[in-house]
């Protein structure tokens, strides 16, 4: 098993949890965004919603504070439609929630609703399905089922918008292509990502922390037997 970076101040939940089992006095509170964000696929923009939980609190006395995307929502093919993605946003977020408890953590478990996180959106009136997430076909691949899954990154320019400013930024994407029951299911995870302003200083941590979440990701495909090859972002 790889050990983790442990940045301090903290960019990811690992980093909050690997710092309290160094022994340091970790304090958390979660807000919920969501914005609408400009995403270009080939050369075609198209809008979404990108749904976070900002982390902040202390670390020892000092202040921290960091993003984490949990899902992203249109109403094309190119990602979830936006019902899915709360649900999609909250089954990772509730993972997180396990881990931060497990390390002695105390967090508010606040969840993403659609009454509260769509005001803006006009909901699609689809038939509602039960998104399945990549921890689904991990648990069903340990329970004996034959699952294998391809996997490809992207660099997804996007346009983020906030209520008196918009950001340019990059996200770090993977995409899995499970193959079960004859089927092929795409599972998406936002791993990073970083304000192109920034790029010179944000990017170096940004694809360090993709790749680390990665890494575990794989760790988890193969103590389930999934076949899969590799990939980083470089």
């Amino acid at each position: 098993m790889i050990d983790p970076i442990i940045h301090d101040p903290p960019i990811s939940v690992v980093d909050l949890v690997g710092l309290k089992k160094q022994c340091a006095e970790v304090s958390v509170q979660n807000e919920f965004e969501v914005n609408r964000t400009e995403f270009t696929h080939e050369g075609y923009p198209y809008d979404a919603f990108v749904f976070y939980s900002r982390f902040s609190g202390t670390i020892d006395g000092d202040e921290y504070s960091f993003r984490k995307c949990y899902a992203r929502g249109c109403d094309r093919n190119l990602c979830p439609h936006v019902s899915q993605a709360v649900l999609i946003a909250n089954r990772y977020l509730q993972r997180d929630y396990a881990e931060l408890k497990k390390a002695g953590i105390q967090v508010e478990e606040k969840l993403f609703t659609l009454e509260g996180m769509l005001v803006r959106y006009d909901r699609k009136r689809d038939e509602f399905v039960s998104p399945l997430i990549l921890d689904d076909y991990i648990r069903m691949a340990k329970e004996g089922a034959s699952v294998s899954t391809e996997i490809s990154l992207e660099y997804l320019p996007a346009v983020e918008y906030f209520e008196h400013r918009e950001e340019k930024r990059v996200f770090f994407t993977a995409n899995f292509r499970v193959r079960y029951l004859e089927k092929t299911h795409i599972c998406q995870r936002c791993v990073a990502c970083f304000d192109m302003k920034e790029e010179a200083v944000e990017k170096g941590p940004a694809m360090e922390l993709a790749n680390s979440r990665l890494a575990a990701i794989y760790e988890e495909l193969d103590a389930a037997n999934i076949r899969y090859e590799p990939v980083y972002f470089s």
